[in-house]
């Protein structure tokens, strides 16, 4: 059987959703073919030709698109079996999602992916919503069904821009975050891969030209022993590949192997700051304080690694002070130079099922859940921070959109919420930021998608 697996955002990366499962799926004696809606355009040949398409839904940004695909797919071709797998899939759960999908792997998906093939094949049933996070036994990636690396995201180091790999070394989560959608589906899980086939995937991303590889596991220090395996080995057997990092702030304060880390080559860390002020990072189960953020920052520039935070301002209780705090902070910290101007407008997102829904914070703010948005809205007190989160949206993407330098964005973006408190837009001036590596998509897992994504996977203006 042909199986077409479609991804429509990975962060910019080389979809690892698709090259995974391709390489189950091939195993089990299926035709694989691909089409990543984020650097191809939209090919109806392609996806005539295949008996059955999976939409690779790792993230949320992901998972809005491909609602949109699989509409445009179910419209075009009404017989065709339509599936969607990852961690947004269990989504699909929802009827108006459902009409437009099949089934929905989630979780430890490519188990379930092969058994739905091989019951279109009539050798057997599949159950049409799936969600297993059990062990599983993962092959290494089959990117030759993917375009060449040099179609993605690059870092950019040091005045020159280098190919980048992606890989995960883990799924799952030891933690339980309440606005992560990981602990809803894993609930404390952890599941590794194994460290052969990790360096396996690097050594063919190496023969693709990539010189730095990111390690996109929810937090590379959940399992540390396997972290240390898995960079020991890589960095044995390509001693010249650079790396970033995902990892919590509590990790970052636990563990002493940072020196080590940066003799191996590691050129920053990613890690969820989230917010400025203590009573968020409380009721988000964060594990950190601000006064442990600044530790943080401390403890990787004293080893040379950078640190390139990441933010989540609207809340349904954010103020105009915690806004304000949260640019002071960055400006304080010199950490402008390592800052995406999206995260600065993201507004929190509740979808089913989400921890958060528990707390009584949550509950008198929010409204039903919006199968089109993929989460219940929610509103703040006071209607002009709503008003605000979408000045500073719009500021990032219109930005993005026109190519304006980030740090002019981050500045307009200040000045904006400067004005909101009532002080000196004049202050939010931005000299002379460290540089710090970075990859050059900025987007993120948990933004709306633009008009220019829409644009690339063929659904803008289609009704869809």
């Amino acid at each position: 059987m042909r199986v077409l697996l479609v991804s429509t955002y990975e962060l910019g990366h080389q979809p690892l959703h698709v090259a995974s499962p391709a390489a189950r799926l091939r195993a089990a004696g299926h035709d694989v073919v691909a089409l990543d809606l984020a650097v191809e355009e939209y090919d109806p040949a392609r996806v005539a030709a295949c008996d059955a398409v999976a939409i690779s839904v790792p993230m949320h940004t992901a998972m809005r698109l491909g609602v949109e695909v699989a509409r445009r797919l179910r419209s075009e071709h009404p017989d065709k079996p339509i599936a969607f797998y990852g961690l947004y899939a269990a989504v699909g759960r929802d009827p108006a999602v459902g009409a437009v999908a099949d089934h929905a792997f989630v979780g430890e998906y490519e188990p379930a992916l092969v058994t739905w093939v091989r019951a279109l094949e009539g050798a057997g049933s599949s159950p049409p919503v799936v969600v297993d996070v059990g062990k599983t036994e993962f092959l290494v990636p089959a990117r030759d069904v993917l375009p060449p690396l040099d179609r993605y995201a690059r870092l950019e180091v040091g005045g020159e821009q280098r190919i980048a790999g992606y890989v995960e070394a883990s799924h799952g989560c030891r933690h339980r975050c309440r606005h992560c959608p990981v602990p809803v589906i894993y609930d404390g899980r952890l599941r590794t891969v194994a460290v052969d086939v990790t360096v396996a995937d690097v050594a063919q991303q190496v023969e693709m030209g990539a010189r730095h590889i990111s390690f996109g596991d929810p937090d590379f220090l959940n399992a540390p022993v396997h972290a240390r395996r898995v960079i020991d080995a890589v960095h044995a057997t390509f001693p010249d590949l650079t790396f970033d990092l995902t990892v919590k702030v509590s990790h970052i304060l636990e563990f002493g192997y940072w020196e080590e880390l940066a003799r191996r080559n590691t050129l920053f860390v990613i890690s969820a700051f989230e917010s400025t002020d203590d009573r968020t990072l409380r009721l988000l189960d964060k594990g950190h304080t601000a006064a442990d953020m600044t530790r943080s920052v401390e403890i990787l520039r004293r080893e040379g690694i950078e640190i390139r935070p990441t933010w989540l301002p609207f809340v349904p209780w954010t103020d105009v002070g915690h806004l304000r705090d949260m640019f002071s902070f960055i400006a304080d910290h010199d950490l402008f130079g390592a800052t995406d101007p999206v995260q600065m407008g993201l507004r929190l997102l509740l979808p089913a099922g989400s921890l958060l829904l528990e707390l009584e914070e949550i509950g008198s703010r929010i409204g039903p859940y919006d199968p089109d948005a993929l989460t219940h809205p929610w509103t703040n007190p006071d209607p002009s921070v709503d008003d605000l989160q979408r000045r500073l949206a719009d500021l990032a993407a219109d930005g993005a959109d026109r190519g304006t330098p980030v740090l002019e964005t981050l500045a307009e973006q200040w000045r904006a919420v400067l004005e909101a408190s009532g002080e000196d837009p004049g202050r939010a001036v931005i000299r002379h930021p460290r540089p710090v590596p970075r990859l050059t998509e900025s987007w993120f897992c948990c933004a709306e998608p633009t008009e220019l994504q829409r644009d690339r996977v063929g659904t803008s203006g289609c009704g869809c």
